[in-house]
């Protein structure tokens, strides 16, 4: 569908503009309103009532001229294409209206041909106008994403770090960077949320963090983007002023800022790191180094690091006696364990000596020293901290000290609540008895509900009940099914189901295996002696 043009005529004289009027074919020139005025005060009238495409104007009018108007026009309505008439073939006016914006200058009185060339000049002016608003616009809303592609591409080295690469990009993405420009990024880190967030309402708070970094960061003073990473981060990369090599002065002041802003609104525990300057071709080195130093950051939250101040001590490191925190977890002494593991960790963060590769270490050790008491005592550590919050805990060990003492601290008393709360065999009975009605009960369930190794089950139960566990089953399940028949009325189909047995007569011939009677015989039999029992205690 062609678009319509709308036409606005003024001249003082009406038989021209009735004329004009006569001698367009609207249907053929697409142009679906025709405004007229005969003042330049009317024509501004009309400008603010109708949108107006097309300007047909005298340039010679007693109350204003159409020069005037067409300055008035270019200043308030700058999309209207104009085209200007005069009874007078004089350069000065010619001149002065195609500096003023005129598409056409027009000599009365004006052909038809020549009109309706001017004006579909005019329209095909109007279509390139609207083609580059739209282009523009299209190219304004998603440059941000350019940009930020552009710098996630060489962040992973999908774009060489190389000048030449670099400088092809550059010009290709029509991006707003020279190969002389010089970058600062300051890599952003959640340390951890200070509450439980679901998916949708953490990026609700990183969406809120990224705004926040824009304001508080960037400011009016430095251009730049910010560029989201994975796991709760992003890359602020700033453009720094020619001749500017430095971290700026106020910088360091708007990330304290913006670190006190996110831990009061935004429940976050969060540090900014801040790198060096340099070239958009070194800037995949320096992010490298960035988090580098946010990785080995596992004792300070919510504080502003500079990636030319980080001085760690080389110092050898001694590492805690394992062997003794292992004696104290034999005895239970799992509050001394986690104090020791605290004060140990605590001496080291004074001390400015421990990374990420130290907390690792004392990570599969400890969880060596845990697991091998288990072991000991035949239980599955996979399966005992197989739950949601131990994988956690786990994964989230080696990131700060502040984690690695909250798993430690779970790690031991989940184990030591396992290991001390009742017996293995009183684990056992009792498991056994809140499932007698359950068809299968085998040994390798129970020791799986349990925490144990089936054969490690089997030996201390046998030693410590001499029964193996299915005819431990087996006689529970015999012995509960005579006291529901002698002392209740439950259907001998319910009783069976009771105690496991969905199928009626394998329970009848399992029972009189064992009880000498069939069920219904030894319901009868024990309710008959039990009614002779209450008649004498009556008689008495």
């Amino acid at each position: 569908m062609k678009p319509l043009y709308r036409l606005l005529i003024v001249d003082d004289e009406i038989h021209v503009v009735e004329g004009l009027i006569f001698d367009l074919n609207g249907e053929k020139l697409n142009i679906s309103e025709v405004f007229t005025a005969y003042t330049v005060k009317m024509a501004k009238e009309v400008f603010e009532k109708f949108p107006v495409d097309i300007l047909l104007c005298d340039i010679q009018m007693p109350q204003g001229s159409g020069l005037e108007l067409l300055a008035w026009v270019k200043e308030n309505y700058p999309a209207t294409e104009t085209i200007l008439i005069t009874s007078h073939a004089d350069f000065h006016y010619a001149k002065e209206a195609l500096e003023l914006g005129s598409l056409d200058y027009l000599l009365k009185p004006v052909p038809v041909a020549e009109l309706e060339k001017a004006i579909e000049k005019a329209k095909s002016k109007i279509s390139q106008t609207s083609q580059f608003n739209q282009y523009h616009k299209l190219w304004t809303q998603h440059h941000p994403l350019i940009v930020e592609r552009f710098w996630l591409d060489l962040l992973q080295h999908t774009i060489p770090a190389k000048d030449s690469a670099i400088r092809t990009i550059i010009k290709e993405r029509n991006l707003p960077y020279s190969e002389r420009m010089k970058f600062l990024p300051v890599l952003v880190s959640v340390h951890r949320w200070q509450k439980d967030l679901n998916v949708r309402d953490r990026k609700i708070l990183e969406y809120a963090l990224k705004n926040s970094a824009d304001e508080l960061i960037f400011g009016d003073s430095h251009s730049g983007s910010i560029v989201p990473l994975e796991r709760s981060r992003m890359l602020l990369v700033l453009v720094l002023q020619p001749g500017e090599d430095g971290i700026p002065e106020p910088l360091r002041t708007s990330c304290q800022a913006y670190i006190e802003s996110c831990r009061r609104y935004f429940y976050c525990d969060i540090s900014c790191y801040i790198g060096s300057a340099a070239y958009a071709h070194e800037l995949p080195g320096v992010y490298g180094r960035l988090t580098a130093l946010e990785r080995n950051n596992v004792a300070f939250d919510n504080k502003v690091f500079l990636l030319q101040g980080d001085i760690r001590t080389s110092e050898p490191i001694k590492l805690p006696d394992m062997e003794l925190w292992a004696v104290m977890l034999k005895k239970g002494a799992k509050d001394t364990i986690v104090r020791e593991a605290s004060d140990y960790l605590e001496r080291l963060v004074k001390s400015n000596c421990v990374d990420a590769a130290l907390l690792q270490k004392l990570y599969v050790d400890f969880q060596q020293m845990v697991y091998s008491l288990l072991n000991q005592q035949g239980i599955h550590a996979y399966r005992l901290f197989g739950d949601p919050l131990s994988a956690e805990l786990s994964t989230d060990a080696t990131r700060s000290v502040f984690d690695l003492i909250a798993w430690m601290k779970h790690t031991v008393y989940k184990a030591l609540e396992q290991t001390e709360a009742e017996s293995v065999v009183d684990k056992v009975k009792k498991y056994i008895s809140h499932h007698l009605d359950q068809d299968e009960l085998s040994r390798d369930g129970i020791a799986a509900q349990t925490f144990l190794n089936p054969d490690y089950l089997s030996r201390i139960f046998k030693r410590e009940t001499g029964f193996s566990i299915s005819d431990y089953v087996l006689q529970e399940r015999i012995r509960i099914a005579k006291e529901l028949l002698a002392k209740t009325e439950m259907a001998i189909s319910q009783v069976a189901e009771s105690v496991g047995y969905s199928n009626f007569s394998h329970f009848t011939n399992i029972f009189k295996k064992h009880a000498g009677l069939s069920p219904m015989d030894y319901r009868h039999r024990n309710q008959d002696a039990h009614a002779s029992r209450s008649g004498e205690h009556t008689s008495r």
